[in-house]
């Protein structure tokens, strides 16, 4: 290693010194590395979950504090900011990963399908949004929502998804207006497929039927939980200071084509 990537390393393992984060839809996938990310960098991070098993972030990243909470329920994204303010003292970051997918002709997708999709991935996300956009508004800060390239192109069978996600990517921009000018950032991740749990309630068989759709990708490959984690911990770092209202394509170039 060269003096200089060594000083990039350090710089890099430390570029959220003093920083505190909230991450929802922590406990596993794209929500548990990005933790992860978070914690190596030096940030001081709460792990918001509808999941138990968020509780054991708590033990493998020392001085994370998880907990547990529904984001369709609006007391979650007060419970979730407050609980953060009271363990570090304010809240410079916020990570809007929880999401839910459905995968149904339109003619098939039910009232309830379209309101339990959109409930997490747009309501949801807002009410996390707002309030960290309340706790920053003060001190500036950075929110980042992990969305889809669904938001930008068709997919068969994803209207309540597809909806749910462009919704998602407006109120993006909407942040970032408005954020601008008290020095809040504002940016999602476009992400294409992820080999992850994901479709595991729709699905035995999810992480196999992910991976088989590598070759519509011209990388050949579909992503893993890490190399999203690694997009959205890059546009609330110093590193992308200038970027906010951005769209972020992490698709392995699906919508290039």
């Amino acid at each position: 290693m060269t003096p200089a990537t060594a000083s990039a390393a350090t710089s890099e393992s430390t570029e959220f010194a003093g920083k505190i984060a909230l991450v929802t839809g922590a406990a596993r996938g794209v929500g548990r590395e990005t933790v992860a990310l978070l914690h190596a960098r030096g940030a001081r991070v709460v792990a918001l979950d509808l999941r138990p098993d968020v509780t054991n972030l708590a033990g493998e990243f020392p001085g994370v504090v998880a907990t547990n909470g529904d984001i369709t329920q609006e007391e979650t994204a007060h419970s979730a900011v407050a609980t953060t303010l009271d363990a570090f003292g304010g809240l410079d970051i916020l990570v809007n990963n929880a999401g839910r997918t459905q995968n149904k002709p339109v003619t098939e997708t039910t009232a309830e399908d379209w309101d339990t999709v959109m409930a997490v991935n747009a309501r949801g996300s807002f009410f996390c949004a707002r309030e960290a956009f309340r706790a920053m508004k003060n001190r500036g800060g950075a929110i980042v929502s992990t969305g889809s390239y669904a938001s930008t192109v068709a997919l068969p069978e994803g209207a309540s998804y597809s909806a749910s996600k462009g919704a998602l990517a407006q109120l993006t921009k909407v942040l970032a207006v408005e954020g601008g000018p008290l020095g809040i950032r504002a940016n999602l991740v476009a992400a294409g497929v992820i080999e992850t749990d994901f479709l595991d309630t729709i699905r035995l068989d999810s992480r196999a039927y992910l991976a088989s759709f590598a070759a519509a990708q011209p990388l050949g490959r579909v992503a893993q939980p890490e190399e999203i984690a690694e997009v959205l911990c890059f546009l609330v770092s110093p590193r992308s200071s200038f970027v906010t209202g951005a769209v972020v394509a992490a698709d392995g170039g699906f919508t290039a084509i």
